[in-house]
């Protein structure tokens, strides 16, 4: 490696002590990136002018102290929100942690969904362009990188290359106008119409679009017909390798854990693998079995669960990011749960990459042509399976079960996961910068 290195510049609303999946990509890429001759200047805004769903202080020791972090103030309407719905938390994606058909919460995202476009968060881009223009200035960086949701940041994008000239690579971790929640926000047709032209300006203004996954890369490229299909890169979530690295291991030998990490609202489908799972359950007594539900669960999905397999089920609200590897380490089976929503096939939650990491076998349910499906067979990771394959579920469950119950175990073998490890997807984002 080098010695002098190539400074970026990276503008990231989420970064800890947020918590939540979408503070990873890039606290990993910057933990990484200084291997491969890249040094990330950071600007995001400061803990007590921003909106975070969720906190978590675990994420504070991957950020190496020589990384430089310029934290500003932000305008945040998501405080007035809260005020307006009653609700002591900002939503989480999809508005797991918000009441179905609560007049306050439609009036809230009507608001959200057609005064604050794209998003409630873009108060913060003018205290970020004014931070981004003087380190920009000050170290000559030529290269500037985005990071999104909140989509609003792609703005501030525009705005510094249309200054500066600088190399801009956008970052987009899910979709924009597609994501699957985007009909609960209430958009007259103008919000619309506008919306859909700040997302077609970042895709053919940047220099290069980053995605998680191939099916957001051919949704993007259907926006214009002015982007080359070359400027748009997958590159996907991973796991990082020392987050594993503990030695917690199971205790209880005769209990078969089910452990599901992260949001579950109303659109997924919970009651085809409640169905399978009771199948399954009435077959097997060797041990018992629990699923523990860990993250963001609405309440209705909370009443149906406990209703159908009382016994069978534990929920625990969010966790950090270490004791949430530290469940998965001690289960055996993972769920993977894809919403049952159009463009789905495009869904790549980032806790599938933590699931190959423990290398427990994945139950997963979605298309079975999706981007998830695909890596999981990629990886021999487990099997995934269509909301209307019941029974098929439900044999496989009991395959996993009684394989427990002969061998206490069902870690899996191979390592064909480690392609997916953040070291190694770091390499491949300093190619990008580099090149």
């Amino acid at each position: 490696m080098g010695t002098v290195q190539k400074q970026v510049l990276l503008l990231t609303y989420y970064w800890p002590p947020s918590g939540g999946a979408g503070v990873q990509r890039w606290l990993k890429f910057c933990k990484y990136l200084p291997e491969f001759n890249v040094a990330v200047n950071v600007v995001t805004v400061h803990e007590k002018y921003a909106s975070y769903p969720v906190t978590d202080q675990s994420f504070s020791k991957d950020i190496d102290r020589h990384l430089t972090i310029i934290k500003t103030k932000s305008f945040e309407p998501l405080h007035f929100y809260q005020r307006i719905s009653g609700r002591k938390q900002v939503p989480f994606a999809g508005f797991a942690n918000e009441t179905k058909d609560n007049w306050k919460h439609e009036v809230s995202r009507f608001i959200r969904g057609n005064f604050f476009i794209p998003d409630a968060r873009r108060g913060w881009n003018g205290y970020a362009i004014k931070a981004a223009r003087s380190i920009i200035k000050k170290k000559e960086i030529d290269t500037l990188i985005t990071t999104s949701p909140p989509h609003s940041t792609q703005l501030a994008g525009i705005a510094l290359k249309q200054q500066f000239g600088i190399k801009w690579i956008a970052d987009l971790r899910d979709p924009w106008t597609d994501i699957y929640y985007y009909s609960k926000m209430n958009h007259t047709l103008p919000a619309k119409k506008l919306d859909a032209y700040y997302e077609r300006q970042v895709l053919e203004q940047a220099d290069k679009v980053v995605v998680v996954s191939e099916y957001i890369k051919q949704m993007f490229l259907k926006k214009s017909d002015k982007i080359n299909p070359e400027k748009i890169v997958v590159i996907p979530n991973g796991y990082d390798e020392e987050d594993f690295s503990s030695t917690v291991q199971k205790v209880n030998l005769n209990e078969i854990i089910i452990a599901y990490n992260g949001t579950l609202s109303d659109n997924y489908p919970v009651k085809e693998f409640v169905s399978a799972f009771k199948i399954a359950i009435e077959n097997f007594s060797d041990f018992k079995v629990t699923i523990r539900f860990t993250g963001s669960v609405a309440q209705e999905v909370i009443k149906y669960i406990t209703a159908m397999i009382p016994d069978h089920c534990s929920f625990t609200q969010h966790v950090s990011h270490q004791q949430s590897v530290e469940i998965l380490m001690q289960s055996d089976i993972n769920l993977l749960l894809i919403p049952d929503v159009e463009n789905n096939e495009g869904i790549l939650t980032g806790k599938l990459f933590e699931y190959l990491a423990s290398k427990n076998p994945i139950v997963c349910i979605g298309p079975k042509h999706g981007n998830a499906a695909a890596i999981i067979n990629e990886c021999q990771a487990g099997n995934t399976f269509e909301k209307v394959e019941v029974n098929q579920l439900s044999d496989y469950l009991g395959q996993l079960f009684r394989y427990y119950s002969a061998n206490k175990s069902l870690k899996l073998s191979n390592n064909l996961h480690q392609k997916y490890s953040r070291k190694n997807l770091s390499r491949i984002m300093s190619e990008l910068i580099l090149s």
